[in-house]
């Protein structure tokens, strides 16, 4: 029986996906498999040495100690992907309150219409309207930065909506280049994107070169006045540029899904409570792909959107599953297979892939492996974890 510890509320469709037969699912469980959660702040503290995998129901995996769990031998998952309709949406609704004072003219009505005859509340909206008029994105400049799974599709809906669309993105995968429509202008760098867009959107994970990636020296780029959209995460941005941005008028207007304290009170900022991903089928899809990540994993030892191991996969041929990991350095299949060797043990299938410092290997053989065997593999310098399946 496995054991899965949630934190958070994950939806029920992907907690389904666990058959009651082989799971025990809780908030509260002694020694799980593994962890599933979403926004939980995870510490290295809170993880058991039972864990064998962690499943983030979501795209970033800023509350988890990436690096503390590789050296640990326990793989990370997200869901790339999943919520990205749902966040292409907001950023939709970000764009065109960008340019038509939406909410200020709800709140007008809201504020001023109560206890108003129909006559006068005519009279009120029809007054009160070219307070609140705008401009269409039709015709406009909208620049998207980081053209993964996200920015790709609200790429594409730029162009629906009849916009010039620019795309920036030094780490653009071949898959990602194949969804790109042709018509997405791609530059070659961050200046020349924001000096052309009137509406930059970023969608980049947090990662060293990413980090305060909108800085003072960025900011000077922009082309007066624009619109800059981060639904992507608060880290991705210098707050002390932004703000320079909005008082020198290079930036006209900063809508954010993540709220800064020094930024409340302005009329130029427009924070959102962190909506992008929080829609009922994103959250659903989110939570399945996980779950199905998890028991992939758990039961054949397959290894799909890691964020710190390789992708890894090997059908079951018969026999049994011993899965490893192990530092990437020189010559530890040989001597794995050695110790299979010795011990008259033949080998059906296998595979190896390795990333960054990590290598993780999966090898079928005829026999049941002894917990003798296993205490031999474990003991091999720069072995992580060994796993029988």
């Amino acid at each position: 029986m496995y054991k899965i510890r949630t934190y958070n509320k994950i939806s029920v469709k992907g907690l389904e996906k666990f058959s009651l037969d082989k799971y025990e699912i809780a908030s509260e469980i002694g020694h799980p498999n593994a962890v599933m959660l979403r926004s939980h702040i995870l510490t290295p503290e809170d993880i058991d040495t039972s864990v064998k995998a962690i499943g983030r129901a979501g795209a970033g995996v800023n509350n988890i100690p990436v690096d503390n769990c590789t050296g640990r031998g326990i793989v990370v998952f997200n869901a790339p992907g999943a919520n990205a309709n749902a966040v292409k949406e907001l950023a939709v609704a970000a764009m065109l309150m960008s340019t038509r004072d939406i909410l200020g003219g709800v709140d007008f009505v809201r504020r001023e219409g109560p206890g108003k005859t129909a006559e006068e509340l005519h009279k009120l909206v029809e007054g009160g309207k070219k307070t609140y008029g705008g401009t269409e994105l039709r015709g406009k400049t909208l620049g998207v930065v980081g053209l993964g799974a996200i920015g790709s599709l609200v790429a594409e809906t730029g162009l629906m909506l009849g916009m010039k669309v620019l795309g920036y993105d030094p780490a653009l995968s071949v898959a990602a280049a194949w969804r790109l429509s042709r018509d997405v202008q791609c530059m070659e760098n961050m200046q020349s994107l924001l000096s052309k867009s009137d509406i930059v959107t970023l969608h980049l994970p947090v990662l060293e070169a990413t980090r305060n990636l909108i800085n003072k020296e960025l900011v000077d780029s922009f082309k007066a006045g624009a619109t800059l959209i981060n639904l992507s995460r608060e880290k991705v941005v210098d707050t002390d540029a932004i703000l320079l941005g909005l008082d020198n008028g290079k930036i006209g207007k900063y809508i954010t899904d993540f709220p800064m304290a020094e930024m409340m009170g302005r009329d130029d900022v427009l924070p959102i409570p962190h909506l992008g991903a929080s829609t009922e089928e994103a959250e659903e899809n989110c939570a399945i792909m996980v779950a199905d990540q998890l028991i992939d994993f758990l039961e054949n030892g397959n290894i799909r959107n890691s964020v710190n191991f390789p992708n890894i996969s090997l059908e079951r041929n018969g026999g049994h599953r011993i899965a490893f990991s192990n530092r990437n350095v020189p010559k530890m299949l040989n001597q794995v297979l050695s110790v299979l060797a010795d011990s008259d043990i033949n080998v059906i299938d296998m595979i190896n892939k390795s990333r960054d410092e990590v290598a993780y290997n999966i090898i079928d053989i005829e026999t049941e492996p002894t917990p003798e065997l296993v205490a031999a593999l474990e003991q091999i310098d720069g072995v992580i974890k060994v796993r029988t399946l």
